[in-house]
């Protein structure tokens, strides 16, 4: 079963200077707007590890599941960025919601906290930059 929101037709991927490829709106996202669902194949906890030892980090958790979003064409793009603006939050068993924490403007990428201690020795965002400088 595919599962969209009317936002999802303008999310689009493209090279980002955050990191890679990001993913990005082309219209004005407000605050609190459900962006998009996060599916994918949803795993066991051992499937998710031995994966993520085969270097997949497109996994997300969702309290009872593990759903593996490398076979997507969008959400496996989403940057981390500790300013981010948006949230993940729960869906069901097997997906997971985009939620914009505060307002979006069209052009702009989409990017959550990744939630998870390593990333932060490698953030580059502007937040992570100003408190290194």
């Amino acid at each position: 079963m595919s599962i969209h929101s009317t936002l999802e037709t303008n999310i689009y991927v493209k090279e980002s200077s955050i990191h890679g490829t990001g993913l990005f709106t082309s219209v004005f996202i407000p605050e609190g707007s459900k962006i998009m669902f996060i599916t994918g194949e949803v795993i066991s906890e051992d499937e998710c590890v031995r994966r993520e030892e085969e270097g997949n980090v497109y996994i997300f958790w969702n309290e009872i599941n593990y759903i593996d979003t490398s076979g997507t064409d969008k959400i496996k793009f989403i940057n981390h960025d500790c300013d981010h603006n948006c949230d993940v939050t729960d869906g069901s068993e097997d997906h997971l919601v985009l939620i914009a924490s505060k307002n979006i403007s069209a052009g702009e990428e989409l990017t959550i906290d990744y939630g998870y201690e390593e990333i932060y020795d490698y953030c580059n965002c502007n937040l992570c930059s100003a408190q290194v400088a």
